[in-house]
């Protein structure tokens, strides 16, 4: 197994064009494409790009691992915006990160490496942790935030919606009523590139800008995002509007029979319509019977309406590794280990003091 370390994608795409093509099982966020888009819109110099690439040459396989150095810290390629990390290419083997991680420790390695959010029920998790361990870093995990998501049981929309909660259901007609004494409305959803597309990524940045969200902090992220969606055939854009106004809109990724709830926002001032919810279900009908899906993803975090849509909840976590060989390492890990010694003992003394059956 051989690694190396490339920094751009150009490279990358040179030394393993295979990597590029929409091909592979994985997830959206663990696509080149994806990385690529991410690594243009949001890691500007001083942040350095490591992409390692680990080829094996009897089977003619590859997998590259992306990451960011920073300062002292060597990070997962992912922010704000990434919803999920791992690695692009298939790495299902404990050979490959257990190369990587040798090649870390052989080269100049990092004093901290941070890789997130991760799907801890994946094999790259689990071999990744034990990877590191042997290699002789310090390595822990971390909760990033709960993630809400949706077994589709049929192709059937009408089925899904009748297991949603009367409450959802009637918000929803009752919104469509009164935007039908409004005046005139229409929903879109668009996939394709065009003039209608650039229309429709004003409308979302229009809209989004009239919601509750906070400023973008990369604003070119989302129409790069939508384009380059559009490409890879994932994009599923909806716009509502009112009397040719936008008042929701909404970013949607399909992949692999997977569909990604990634973006959603709606005019605060137009809230007694309902807007959100109704483009919601006009999106989710979509994905169903046209796309096939067989799961739909909440993506980031717990807020309470995605339990309305959706049916079970999972945890996306972190891995988080020092090597005690450095200054840095050693007492960035002392001070993660320790502190978390000290919270277990503060809990078992609260525990001890408050059960009448330890107390002395």
């Amino acid at each position: 197994m051989q690694v190396r370390t490339l920094e751009s994608f150009n490279a990358l795409r040179a030394a393993a064009p295979q990597l590029a093509e929409d091909r592979g099982a994985g997830d959206i966020f663990q696509t080149m494409a994806w990385f690529e888009n991410l690594a243009g819109q949001c890691f500007a110099p001083p942040a350095r790009l490591r992409l390692l690439l680990a080829e094996d040459a009897a089977s003619a396989s590859a997998v590259c691992l992306p990451l960011v150095s920073q300062g002292h810290t060597l990070q997962s390629l992912s922010n704000y915006y990434s919803s999920l990390y791992g690695p692009i290419g298939s790495g299902d083997q404990a050979t490959v990160w257990e190369a990587i991680c040798r090649h870390l420790r052989a080269l100049d390695s990092p004093a901290i490496i941070d890789l997130r959010p991760l799907d801890a029920e994946s094999i790259f998790f689990r071999d990744m942790l034990a990877a590191l361990a042997a290699a002789g870093y310090w390595s822990d995990s971390y909760l990033c935030f709960g993630n809400w998501y949706l077994n589709v049981p049929s192709n059937s929309f009408r089925d899904y919606f009748a297991t949603r909660s009367s409450r959802l259901r009637n918000n929803i007609q009752r919104g469509q009523r009164k935007l039908d004494k409004a005046g005139p409305w229409q929903l879109s959803i668009h996939k394709e590139t065009g003039a209608s597309l650039d229309s429709a990524i004003a409308d979302f940045i229009a809209v989004y800008e009239r919601s509750w969200k906070q400023p973008e902090p990369y604003p070119n992220f989302i129409g790069s995002l939508c384009r380059m969606a559009t490409a890879q055939g994932w994009l599923r854009l909806g716009v509502l509007s009112l009397q040719d106004r936008p008042i929701a809109a909404q970013l949607w990724l399909v992949r692999r029979k997977k569909a990604a709830i990634y973006k959603l926002a709606y005019d605060q001032a137009e809230s007694r319509f309902s807007p959100g919810s109704i483009l919601t279900a006009a999106l989710m009908e979509h994905v169903i019977e046209q796309d096939g899906v067989e799961e739909v993803d909440y993506l980031t975090g717990d807020d309470d309406y995605k339990k309305d849509w959706m049916s079970h909840r999972r945890e996306r976590r972190g891995i988080i590794a020092f090597d005690p060989r450095t200054m840095r390492g050693l007492l960035s890990g002392a001070r993660h280990f320790g502190a978390r010694r000290i919270r277990k003992l503060m809990r078992d003394r609260s525990s001890h003091s408050t059960n009448p059956e330890l107390a002395p």
